[in-house]
């Protein structure tokens, strides 16, 4: 068994206890995601696993899927904080902490493949997060136009892209995909990548075309926010739920 897997089942328990069951049920969740993948498990037998009924869970669930919906929020909330701290540490020089982002990425994905996949696989969490990844890196490119690394006729749409290289690299390396010798060669592989992305935007004239503009299920709620402050809520990094 994967020795987070342990301890999450633990932590399950004692948040029970202590009458966090929704948290506690979040928890079980988790483990039982490392142990069997997205789809290996039931609501019941993460209720089992924290030692409560499945019609106590059901006072916080509706659904299987409505948990592993919640779980997905989580983990995603816990990777913005991760990735935040990795740009935070890097050096404000040049590129280093866009790279830093995507290696922080690259190695998430590495270190907790199937958790990984749940967070990706389960679409936009509901409430929205208090450090979207996503929002991470556009601030990132944002800081890099004012620096003057970036041109700003470049920016519009710029996350979509290194989004798209980063997120490719790490489910290709998590796929077997693609394989490098050991860390150090993944973080160099992840830096060009990164540079590359950046160089070929570089290079776009400031009077091209105007490209087609992506986005995302986040980015559309950010738009709607705009208009309906009121409508949205942001959690706290830190919720009863642990998310």
């Amino acid at each position: 068994m994967h020795l987070n897997a342990v301890k999450i089942r633990r932590m399950a328990k004692n948040r029970y206890h202590h009458g966090e069951l929704r948290g506690a049920l979040l928890d079980a969740a988790e483990a039982l995601v490392r142990e069997r993948g997205v789809e290996g498990w039931s609501l019941r037998e993460a209720s089992l696993q924290v030692g409560v009924s499945p019609s106590a869970a059901y006072h916080h669930f509706s659904s299987r899927e409505g948990l592993v919906h919640a779980l997905s929020g989580r983990v995603l909330a816990q990777l913005g904080e991760r990735l935040s701290l990795a740009v935070n540490d890097a050096s404000s020089e040049g590129q280093q902490r866009l790279i830093a982002y995507a290696r922080g990425y690259v190695s998430w994905a590495l270190d907790d493949p199937a958790v990984a996949r749940l967070a990706f696989g389960a679409g936009e969490p509901e409430i929205p997060l208090s450090t979207h990844p996503h929002d991470v890196l556009a601030t990132e490119l944002d800081r890099l136009v004012d620096a003057g690394g970036l041109g700003a006729s470049a920016r519009p749409g710029a996350e979509f892209l290194l989004w798209a290289a980063i997120h490719g690299l790490a489910t290709l390396l998590v796929e077997g995909l693609v394989r490098h010798d050991d860390h150090e060669a993944i973080d160099l592989q992840t830096e060009r990548l990164v540079r590359t992305v950046l160089s070929g935007l570089a290079q776009e004239p400031p009077e091209a075309l105007a490209w087609p503009q992506a986005r995302s299920a986040h980015t559309e709620r950010l738009a709607q926010q705009a208009v309906h402050p009121e409508r949205h809520e942001t959690i706290a990094g830190d919720r009863s739920d642990g998310a």
